[in-house]
């Protein structure tokens, strides 16, 4: 198949899954490119509103074809924003088909607003369209309030749902969390995102003789990741077992708001906060790890408990996480916003052997890896490319 990925959000702002989904499709013989129009903030990174290029260009980004674009925001237009935002993806559509050829199938990422581009362009090149979605309520409802009719952005978003040949939710959680925005008048198939289990792969962790037990957290400092709720847990724990340790990486983690949450805290020694991580510094710090720890309030599929697992230690969490997260003998679930109970687990996954996860690792390559994902989602286009063929016929 020839695939266009269109990713609502892309490097410098995120877009990893989109670039992992188009490499990992890549593998298995189709002709995978990406368009991207990546809204720049001045206010977010002044330097980069500057200095990033003002041309579009045919570049690539490890090995995967790109055709690539940097748009200035301008602050406080919102929907000026997004009406031109979309139309650039289009226009960049239109000289994509010059240069390649048209696609099979178009593959979104997030309906706002890539997925909302791929439904004008499929309206009006005839070619299907597929949306993953990685958004939870908590993120539009940060954005839209809890009063979504009364929006302009939900019923455009609400169509881009009901017209697509397929919504690809990357958990079956999120169609019910979503319902109160985009309804389920729509067709499905839930599918993870995918992990490098090649990259975070197992490893056996050094005995604990002589040294503190280290836990360790991966998320940003915001308020749906539960820090404060952790902090409350560690502090727990460390009262009981002071042998302990708490890491903490992500952004805003190194940062005064964070540290005033657990300067005054008895524990506050022991916790260390390590800031932004690359994948590489994250991997190590997993692997210096004895078990991680995420009090999330709000999760689409925390991909980090995945990876935690893949390279061999147990993880504590919540029921925010959905079932396609929680491995058998891996992941322990304690209720939202109960700092009791997870304290209570993270005691229990102590007292697992240092020599542990092995099997665990391997469950999760059966369920994540880039091979199992790239299938599944190519299943489900050439599925949405013969209907259509056949529909159009």
């Amino acid at each position: 198949m020839h695939i266009v990925e269109i990713p609502s959000f892309f490097p410098p702002y995120g877009g990893e899954f989109c670039l992992e989904q188009s490499k990992a499709l890549r593998t298995l013989g189709h002709e995978v490119r990406i368009i991207s129009n990546v809204q720049l903030s001045a206010r977010r990174n002044l330097w980069e509103y500057i200095s990033l290029p003002y041309h579009r260009r045919f570049t690539e980004i490890q090995d995967v074809p790109l055709y690539q674009s940097y748009m200035r925001g301008l602050p406080m237009m919102i929907r000026p924003n997004v009406n031109r935002w979309v139309e650039i993806v289009r226009e960049m559509f239109r000289a994509y088909v010059k240069k390649y050829g048209r696609p099979d199938i178009l593959h979104a990422h997030c309906a706002k607003w890539a997925g909302y581009a791929a439904m004008l362009i499929s309206e009006e090149e005839k070619i299907p369209y597929v949306v993953t979605e990685h958004l939870s309520s908590m993120a539009f409802r940060e954005e839209f309030g809890d009063d979504p009719e009364h929006t302009w952005q939900v019923p455009l978003l609400r169509k881009v749902y009901e017209h697509a040949d397929r919504v690809i939710p990357v958990s079956e959680e999120v169609v019910d969390d979503l319902s109160p925005f985009f309804g389920k008048d729509y067709r499905w198939t839930a599918i993870s995102n995918m992990i490098d289990v090649t990259f975070f792969s197992y490893r056996q962790r050094e005995g604990r003789e002589g040294r503190p037990f280290r836990f360790v957290c991966l998320g940003n400092f915001i308020n749906r990741k539960g820090y404060d709720i952790l902090f409350e847990a560690f502090r727990m724990v460390h009262e009981q077992h002071p042998q302990t340790e708490l890491y903490i990486a992500g952004e805003g983690t190194d940062g005064s708001a964070c540290r005033r949450m657990f300067n005054g805290l008895s524990c506050a020694p022991y916790i260390h906060p390590c800031g932004n991580l690359d994948q590489q510094a994250v991997r190590d710090l997993l692997y210096q790890s004895d078990a991680l720890v995420l009090a999330t309030r709000d999760e689409t599929q925390g991909l980090v408990l995945l990876e935690a697992m893949s390279t061999g230690i147990p993880v504590v969490t919540t029921e925010a996480v959905p079932q396609n997260v929680r491995i058998d003998k891996g992941c322990y679930v304690a209720p939202v916003d109960d700092a009791e109970a997870i304290a209570g687990l993270m005691t229990k996954v102590m007292e697992l052997p240092s020599a542990w996860g092995e099997d665990v690792s391997k469950k999760v390559a059966e369920r994540v890896s880039p091979q199992v994902i790239a299938s599944q989602l190519e299943a489900v286009m050439k599925e949405c490319v013969s209907s259509y063929s056949n529909k159009e016929a």
